[in-house]
């Protein structure tokens, strides 16, 4: 497979077919493509991983944002200039599946970032393990869990921003998409936005379907240019839903303080 292509294909995706009756225990990552996966991100500033989580999956993460006891805060995006519609931030414990997620995807994803970093010589390298970059962010006093649930309806959208919580920040995160467009809404497109030196800024628009993922930088990624690698700031939102309820489950890897 070109290693250009934005929609990476898997050895045995975990939400292939052949694992939908997988339960609660989440494959292993290891059997992603991850040097496809980086080639994607450098190339175009994101990557998607295609049917990552099944329907029932979806099902079962859409649910959980009317169990209040699962969550530290909830944001309605209008009361804080954001845009429309709401979001949830978990707390901890966090649910299996979302610990697990975030558990697995954050070891390959620390590579490419220390790569990155290499690049732009940023002195910062993440450890191989989640839990020992979480214990890093607890002794910079960000220890409130990140991931989140959005919710939107017809009208809602979320202004282009980034996830910064803190002095820790590590420069990747996943969003996965737990509706189906066209059936359970319409509109509400992923977008990103790449900020180039001296240069208009670049829009791209990333189609996903139920149960598919997008990784893409939090604050910025590097780009080589004729000078070397150089470093473009991200930016990412949600366009106008048209209709129907969209969700999206957020995984950051980093706390806030």
């Amino acid at each position: 497979m070109a290693a250009a292509a934005q929609n990476i294909e898997t050895k045995e995706a975990p939400g292939s077919a052949r694992n939908r009756g997988r339960g609660p225990v989440f494959a292993d990552l290891a059997a992603l493509a991850w040097p496809e996966i980086e080639a994607a991100l450098q190339a175009y500033g994101c990557a998607t991983l295609p049917g990552l989580l099944s329907a029932a999956e979806c099902r079962q993460m859409t649910q959980l944002y009317a169990e209040d006891a699962l969550f530290r805060s909830r944001v309605v995006m209008s009361r804080h200039g954001f845009g429309q519609g709401e979001y949830k931030y978990f707390a901890y414990p966090l649910p299996g599946l979302i610990a697990q997620l975030r558990t697995e995807l954050y070891a390959p994803l620390a590579a490419i970032a220390n790569r990155w970093n290499s690049a732009l010589d940023i002195e910062i390298r993440y450890p191989e393990s989640h839990a020992a970059y979480l214990d890093s962010c607890h002794r910079s006093g960000q220890t409130r869990p990140t991931p989140l649930l959005l919710r939107y309806g017809p009208g809602d959208y979320n202004c282009l921003h980034q996830d910064l919580y803190g002095a820790q920040v590590f420069p990747l995160q996943v969003a996965i998409l737990l509706s189906e467009p066209e059936i359970d809404f319409t509109g509400g497109a992923f977008v990103l936005t790449e900020q180039r030196p001296r240069m208009q800024s670049r829009a791209e628009v990333v189609p996903l379907r139920r149960g598919d993922a997008v990784i893409f930088p939090v604050n910025h990624r590097p780009v080589r240019g004729t000078r070397g690698w150089h470093r473009v700031q991200m930016r990412h939102g949600v366009s106008r839903l048209l209709s129907g309820q969209r969700h999206t489950l957020g995984i950051i890897f980093h706390d806030a303080t």
